[in-house]
């Protein structure tokens, strides 16, 4: 699987020493997974590891264990059921100390925090504030667990539940957290890994609302997700073509105006700023435009 994924067009690969890894097995994964990170042939993804929560034995020897030996290969540091701020300083310390010791760059390594918990949701503000940290992301079986959801489908809804979507509150809370703080906000996976057609309507929602991803278990989410993140391609040529008319209508040339019409819209600073989110999603995503260009009136 770690070969595999080397080849995978995945924006990240983290490899898991938590739920993963049976209690028994954690001192051989831990070699395994700094070999997998420190070996050479990954495809340019940003690289990661999942270590296990402050909760358990494990955390310290994780970080000294995995960073001390594949350090300059790891990006991000992945941090399970994060439910305080003072985990996530306790990382920081502990990797800036690892760093220190091994010469690499104090504060490169970053910390992407997941949220599994009603009390992690409760301080989602000062986790989202602190050190390191890149990016929230939704545990969601543990979280369902900790709000006593009548389900044992993760992501789906709640049996009985039929109006309006049970996660909507938690989604929004991560999202308007990251988005607070700058960092990104990540839907967190979706179990049933054969049934594509059903992680793309769960991915489509935490879309919809403006999240920056959600993780994939499985090599068949991948294409879906990385689809269904990326901006339709209609969508994108309009933001293109508003960021060109706009910038030509607000210029010395263009009479110097802030809000003008666009064919049968009207168009403003609020309108640059939506635009600018869509055409840098298709940007990052590799899109190409297809639709009309601007062409400024003539006399």
């Amino acid at each position: 699987m770690i070969e595999k994924a080397k080849t995978l067009p995945a924006d990240e690969v983290f490899l898991d020493l938590e739920d993963a890894v049976a209690a028994d097995a954690k001192a051989q994964a831990r070699e395994q997974v700094a070999d997998a990170l420190a070996a050479p042939g990954w495809a340019g993804q940003l690289l990661g590891v999942r270590v296990n929560d402050w909760t358990t034995p494990w955390t310290h020897t994780d970080v000294i264990d995995v960073i001390g030996r594949a350090g300059p290969s790891i990006d991000i540091v992945v941090l399970p059921k994060v439910t305080d701020v003072s985990h996530v300083h306790a990382l920081d310390l502990l990797l800036g100390q690892v760093e220190a010791a091994h010469g690499l760059p104090v504060g490169r390594i970053g910390i992407e925090a997941q949220i599994e918990d009603a009390r992690g949701l409760t301080n989602i503000e000062e986790i989202a504030a602190a050190p390191r940290v890149q990016a929230l992301v939704l545990g969601p079986a543990d979280l369902m667990a900790s709000l006593n959801m009548r389900t044992l489908e993760v992501g789906e809804q709640p049996e009985g539940y039929d109006v309006g979507d049970a996660y909507h509150h938690v989604l929004m809370r991560i999202l308007i957290a990251a988005r607070a703080n700058g960092i990104n906000a990540i839907d967190g996976p979706y179990l049933k890994v054969r049934d594509v057609e059903a992680f793309r309507r769960v991915a489509g929602r935490a879309a919809a609302l403006g999240f920056d991803g959600k993780w994939v278990l499985h090599p068949d989410q991948i294409a879906a997700g990385n689809e269904i993140f990326s901006p339709r391609q209609e969508a994108y040529d309009h933001a293109e073509l508003i960021l060109e008319a706009y910038e030509w209508h607000t210029s010395r040339a263009g009479g110097a105006r802030g809000a003008v019409m666009l064919g049968d819209e009207m168009i403003d600073e609020a309108s640059r700023k939506m635009a600018l989110v869509i055409a840098g999603k298709g940007r990052a995503a590799g899109m190409r435009r297809l639709g009309e260009r601007f062409v400024p009136p003539s006399g």
